[in-house]
């Protein structure tokens, strides 16, 4: 049973990003949009099928991990960082909440942040390119899973960062290239020998291709492998945020 202080958490989280709805949703659509109409329906048009599926479709699941990705991380990281900044965060610490739900409730606005987002931008990629989807169940399932391991990578930042320039280092220099050479504009097999290592050493890779799968069928790497790789970042995603605020790290003063 979900306690009153979890219930209390998640909907105050969940109503801090509804508040700006232009900048959590609005924004974040509007430039996967772009992303889609420039690679997706300017350039893709010059391209051929990858893997008899046309070149706009092909990118439309890399770009719902991509809006996932980064809303996720950023809801968490954000709203936890500034309560550790005003000092709020040790009311949370010492309210009658154990830490796992302290946890769960950062992490399940976030997802749900994260998914909305992911969502909107299936259905304004489906008006060009359809809404089939092969594997629903599994799509959604990976798609969760991605926003867990990020949303708790937000935790984990916002615990360890002393500025907000160290929060925004993450996404910069990590999540950023990250997603972008992790296969949302290419398969694998399209690249050179020499950097097929470097990709398949990227576990956003395994992340955009499971979901690659769900949505449409085709991967370039075994589909259990990837959902397994997220399963296992994701436990890890949880399983060190709580040890960080269990252990009060840069939180109690």
């Amino acid at each position: 049973m979900i306690s009153l202080g979890l219930r209390t958490l998640f909907v105050k989280e969940v109503r801090r990003f509804l508040r700006v709805p232009g900048q959590t949703l609005a924004s974040p659509l509007v430039t996967t949009t772009l992303y889609f109409l420039v690679f997706g329906w300017s350039i893709g048009l010059q391209l051929r099928a990858v893997d008899g599926v046309p070149y706009a479709r092909f990118i439309v699941p890399g770009l719902v991990v991509m809006g996932v990705v980064q809303n996720a991380y950023l809801n968490s990281a954000s709203s936890l960082f500034v309560m550790k900044l005003q000092g709020t965060v040790v009311d949370l610490l010492i309210a009658p909440l154990a830490y796992w739900e302290i946890l769960a409730g950062f992490v399940g606005a976030a997802v749900l942040r994260g998914l909305l987002v992911g969502g909107i931008t299936w259905l304004v990629a489906g008006l060009f390119t359809g809404f089939t989807v092969v594997h629903p169940l599994l799509a959604l399932a990976m798609l969760v899973m991605v926003a867990v391991v990020f949303a708790g990578a937000g935790v984990a930042s916002a615990i360890w960062a002393q500025s907000f320039e160290q929060v925004n280092f993450i996404p910069t220099f990590f999540i950023l290239p990250l997603t972008f050479l992790g296969g949302v504009f290419y398969s694998a097999r399209a690249l050179p020998p020499a950097l097929v290592p470097f990709t398949r050493a990227n576990p956003v890779f395994y992340m955009v291709d499971a979901v690659r799968f769900g949505m449409l069928g085709i991967s370039d790497a075994p589909p259990a492998a990837g959902a397994g790789l997220v399963v296992v970042l994701a436990l890890g995603a949880l399983i060190g945020p709580y040890l960080l605020l269990r252990s009060g790290w840069r939180l109690r003063g």
